[in-house]
């Protein structure tokens, strides 16, 4: 084998090594995208834990009895600036009947002013996604992006199995109004 055969070949497995490494970095095999794989339905749902703004901290695992809703958003997603008063308003109505929403803002710690003032106007704890607040739920990459948790800590919605999970008002009752009423 010529000296310039074997460099190529040599460049050749480094490439493939590379591309692999990239796949597993990069693609759709990472550790977070795998978890949010594994969310099934009817299991218990991952924990999560949210720092509020004022610094609170909250984590699922001592909402039990409670019905929850986590939702993703960010102050430059439209969609998700129309759900968010929906939600908050529903969420006023039923609190006392066992619901929790915890609203996980994808802005980034310099747009604190505007999460602030959105945040401002809902009846909710809101906190900025950090890397381990929601770990078994993968990358968020949709927004808004929904999961319903039960009293009994299950996950009975899967905001990655739904093309929209956005919370419109008949989807609200269809849904959440009815684990109310259980108690």
């Amino acid at each position: 084998m010529t000296k310039a055969r074997g460099n190529r070949s040599a460049r050749r497995a480094v490439l493939k090594g590379a591309a692999a490494f990239g796949l597993l970095c990069v693609g759709g095999l990472r550790p977070r995208e795998a978890r949010a794989r594994s969310l099934k339905v009817g299991q218990p749902a991952p924990p999560a834990v949210m720092v509020t703004l004022d610094g609170k901290r909250i984590a699922t695992k001592e909402l039990l009895g409670r019905v929850v809703i986590l939702t993703f958003w960010a102050t430059y997603c439209e969609p998700c600036r129309e759900e968010l008063p929906r939600l908050s308003a529903y969420a006023a109505e039923h609190e006392n009947d066992g619901l929790t929403v915890l609203a996980f803002s994808l802005d980034e710690p310099d747009q604190m002013d505007e999460v602030r003032k959105v945040a401002a106007t809902l009846k909710f704890p809101v906190g900025l996604l950090r890397e381990d607040s929601v770990p078994g739920y993968g990358r968020i990459w949709r927004m808004p992006a929904n999961f319903l948790i039960g009293r009994d800590g299950t996950l009975l919605e899967n905001g990655w199995d739904l093309r929209d999970s956005s919370w419109t008002a008949e989807r609200l009752e269809r849904l959440v109004t009815p684990l109310l009423r259980e108690r």
